[in-house]
């Protein structure tokens, strides 16, 4: 079954009106852009802004050394990663490819419950992207711009490493020192086009009578154009790759895991405030994200390239900082570390949900997906497999949650919650 609804805004209004389920204030995302705030332009710590003003020209000049002139939106979106930054001669010499259809196939499976969605959910979710769209101040739009024309490179992750290892990290990453790392992340993202295609579903930009505010992209195009996308919404591709990088790399490096799985939170955020994906396409990315993540650190031969590609990032940031990772990823003030703050829990357990409320049913018990505890495996490396799984399973989400399954074979991932995971003791 494919979505094709086209929700207008009078349904919307209509469905408030009749549904007794729907008396609901959409305060939460009001609530949450001040947090947003402060890991964009606005939070005028020294030292954060540098490092930020740092990575945004470190990907200008990427895109300028591999987009033809002028940085129009076409030519952005065909530049790729290429040396120095990545060895993808290692990569290629190592033969390994994922089976892209296979893990495609898995993941329509693991999304397959937007298909029963009621409508006033997915009207709630057309609202949702209406509220954070209108309500982002000039430095999230920015922010999100970076986000989304550095789809390509890793220029978005530093900034989640706190000033010191954030440093190092775009040094060696502009040296070439981890080109081994910086290859298998990318390669490690699987094309949402399969389930775009499966799931037909319009773009919020693009449905009846919306009022989404399309955001002028003078950040990194600097062509005053408004940023657009194409394709389906249903699941976000760049969520897809955001949240891909940012997990891998927070495998690598568990001294920051916690601020690594926030920013990919905050990618995808960054694709509703430019109004070009719902809440539902970000949550679905997140989910088929930790799906495929999980089945690529269980298979043997890809665990083997990981291991290398972590070493040699390891050795290089440790070489670059002069000091061990675990002294240079140190947490800093919450101005200068704002990824690492405690708002920032707040923030991630907002994106697990977006506020939108339960359709399904509550208090079922959750049966952690098989394989998922290798997500905590560099976090927790004494921990055992079985205590991984009770942590994953005690520090889950409700059930009933838009996208949430209780199907053995392909749900429970919306439930997930790694933040808190993390946070175990």
């Amino acid at each position: 079954m494919k979505h094709s609804l086209t929700i207008s805004t009078a349904l919307v209004a209509g469905l408030l009106a009749v549904s007794p389920a729907l008396a609901w204030q959409a305060v939460a995302p009001a609530q949450i852009a001040p947090v947003a705030d402060t890991v964009t332009p606005a939070n005028a710590d020294p030292a954060y802004r540098g490092l930020l003003d740092d990575a945004a020209k470190g990907l200008i000049a990427a895109l300028d050394a591999s987009a033809k002139a002028p940085l129009t939106q076409e030519n952005v979106d065909k530049a790729k990663q290429g040396a120095p930054y990545a060895d993808t001669d290692w990569l290629k010499a190592s033969g390994y490819e994922i089976p892209v259809k296979e893990y495609q196939d898995a993941d329509i499976k693991v999304l397959s419950s937007f298909t029963v969605l009621p409508r006033w959910q997915l009207a709630r979710s057309e609202m949702t992207v209406t509220e954070i769209n209108h309500g982002a101040a000039p430095a999230q739009q920015d922010h999100a711009l970076y986000d989304a024309d550095g789809i390509s490179y890793l220029f978005f992750l530093p900034e989640a490493l706190g000033p010191k290892l954030g440093h190092a990290f775009l040094t060696a990453y502009e040296k070439g020192e981890i080109g081994k790392a910086a290859a298998l992340i990318k390669m490690s993202e699987v094309s949402t086009s399969a389930a775009k295609s499966y799931f037909n579903y319009p773009r919020p930009f693009l449905i009846d009578q919306n009022t989404i505010r399309l955001v002028p992209d003078n950040a990194v195009t600097r062509t005053g154009a408004p940023y657009t996308a194409t394709a389906g919404a249903f699941p976000s591709g760049h969520t897809n790759t955001g949240y891909t990088d940012a997990l891998l790399l927070a495998e690598m490096l568990p001294e920051r895991f916690t601020a690594l799985v926030d920013r990919a939170a905050g990618y995808g955020y960054s694709r509703v405030v430019l109004g070009v994906h719902y809440p539902l396409d970000v949550i679905g990315s997140r989910m088929v994200v930790e799906r495929n993540v999980s089945a690529l650190l269980n298979d043997p031969a890809y665990q083997k390239l990981f291991s290398e590609a972590r070493e040699e990032l390891r050795t290089a940031l440790e070489k670059e900082c002069g000091t061990t990772i675990a002294q240079c990823a140190a947490v800093g003030t919450t101005a200068a570390d704002p990824w690492a703050a405690a708002p920032m829990r707040e923030f991630y357990n907002f994106t697990m949900t977006y506020d939108l409320q339960q359709s399904g049913e509550a208090g079922v018990a959750m049966d952690v997906p098989e394989g998922a505890e290798v997500l905590l495996a560099t976090l927790f490396p004494h921990r055992s497999a079985e205590e991984r799984r009770e942590i994953l399973k005690q520090t889950a989400i409700d059930s009933g949650y838009p996208l949430d399954s209780t199907d053995p074979a392909s749900g429970f991932w919306q439930r997930i919650d790694l933040h808190e995971a993390s946070l175990a003791k």
